[in-house]
C-alpha cells in the first residue's frame, strides 16, 4: 500500500495548523493589549484626560490593524472582544467631545463588534449622567440620557440576530435596565430642578412685591 499521498497531505496540513495556532496566539495576546488600552482610555475620559485618552486609543487602533492581518478570514471571531472594547471607547470619546458618533465602516470593525460596542457604551453614558447631575448640569444629563435611550431604541431590533452577533440579546437586557434606571434618575433631577426654580421665582416675586 502506497501511503506517500497521505504523508504529503499530513505534512501540508501540519504546516497549515501550525500557522493557525501561531496566529491565534498572536491574536489572543494582542487582544489583551487592545482591551487594556481601550479600558485605560475610558478611565482617562472619565477623569477628563482627553489627550491621554486619544493617545491610548491611537495605540489600540494600530494594534488592531496588525491583528486583522493575522486573523485573515479564519480567525476573525477572536477579534470581537477587542473590537467591541475599542468601539465602546471610540463612541464614548465622540460623546464626551460632542462629535458625531463614528460610523461602522470608519472604525473598520465587524458588524457584531460595532453593535456590541454601542450597547456597552450605554453603561458609560450612565456614569456621565450621574457625574453631570452631581455637578448640577441637568440639561447635559438630559442630553446624555437622550443619546443612551436613542442607542437602545435603534439597536433593539437586532435582538433577532443574537445567533449571529452572540451576546446581543443579553446586552440589550442590560442596556434596557440601564436606560430605565437613568430615566428615573434624570426625571427626579428634572423635578428637583423645576421645584427649585419655581421656589426661586416665587421668592423673587415676593421680594419685588414687598419693595
Amino acid at each position: 500500500m502506497n501511503l506517500s499521498s497521505v504523508a504529503s497531505s499530513l505534512d501540508l496540513i501540519s504546516r497549515e495548523l501550525y500557522d493557525v495556532r501561531n496566529r491565534r496566539e498572536i491574536i489572543l495576546k494582542g487582544s489583551r493589549d487592545v482591551i487594556s488600552l481601550s479600558s485605560q482610555s475610558i478611565v482617562a475620559m472619565h477623569t477628563e484626560r482627553k489627550t491621554s485618552a486619544r493617545a491610548l486609543l491611537k495605540d489600540a487602533k494600530k494594534k488592531l490593524v496588525r491583528l486583522r492581518k493575522e486573523a485573515r478570514q479564519d480567525l476573525t471571531k477572536y477579534l470581537i472582544s477587542p473590537e467591541t472594547e475599542y468601539v465602546e471607547a471610540e463612541v464614548l470619546l465622540s460623546i464626551i467631545t460632542k462629535r458625531r458618533i463614528p460610523a461602522f465602516r470608519s472604525l473598520s470593525v465587524s458588524e457584531a463588534s460595532y453593535i456590541l460596542g454601542l450597547l456597552d457604551v450605554i453603561g458609560e453614558i450612565k456614569r456621565l449622567i450621574l457625574d453631570s447631575i452631581r455637578m448640577g448640569k441637568s440639561d447635559e444629563a438630559f442630553d446624555l440620557f437622550s443619546i443612551a435611550e436613542g442607542l437602545y431604541i435603534m439597536i433593539s431590533p437586532f435582538a433577532s440576530f443574537d445567533k449571529i452577533a452572540g451576546g446581543t440579546r443579553r446586552k440589550l437586557d442590560v442596556a434596557r435596565a440601564l436606560v430605565e434606571n437613568s430615566r428615573a434618575v434624570v426625571t427626579d433631577d428634572r423635578r428637583r430642578h423645576d421645584l427649585i426654580t419655581a421656589m426661586q421665582n416665587l421668592s423673587s416675586g415676593l421680594s419685588s412685591n414687598q419693595s
